[in-house]
């Protein structure tokens, strides 16, 4: 468990950005795709750190939670960044039933080694998510600063 506490959001859109950069250069050959679970509290920084996170992958487009949509699927063009071609932004703050996340195909997407797929509020479907789900916490320390928990020991950022 390695623990980071970021005192502004642009701290931690910074610390979602070295995350990326740092799952870049894994050269592993996965079978599926890689997950990452967060959970927290509610404004407890998930989407701004995935905004840092999605910037970090070279994506363009403005990354708002899908909150209402349950998913959204951005495509990673940076060269930089192969072998992943898609980056999946899932978020089941307001999923009641694990099959609402099954209807859209949840199962084909987390099954490509291709595929980098981040779930806000992971742990309302924490029964279907892969063993080698990447868990990170947030919690809200006050009114800007934030505590982000990488419970998984394999992912430092240094």
């Amino acid at each position: 468990m390695i623990e980071y506490i970021t005192n502004y959001p642009s701290q931690t859109k910074k610390l979602g950005g070295i995350l990326a950069n740092k799952i870049t250069k894994i050269k592993s050959k996965r079978e599926d795709a890689l997950v990452f679970g967060l959970e927290g509290d509610l404004g407890g920084g998930k989407t701004t750190f995935l905004q840092g996170f999605a910037k970090g992958l070279g994506i363009k487009e403005k990354v708002l939670s899908p909150t209402f949509i349950l998913m959204k699927r951005f495509k990673i063009s940076h060269l930089a960044i192969k072998p992943f071609n898609y980056f999946y932004h899932i978020d089941c703050y307001r999923v009641q039933k694990t099959k609402e996340i099954l209807d859209l195909g949840f199962k084909k997407i987390i099954s490509d080694p291709k595929n980098i797929v981040v779930i806000e509020w992971a742990d309302k479907i924490r029964k279907i998510l892969p063993k080698d789900t990447f868990w990170v916490k947030f919690s809200i320390m006050n009114k800007g600063m934030r505590k982000i928990t990488f419970l998984t020991k394999s992912i430092v950022i240094k």
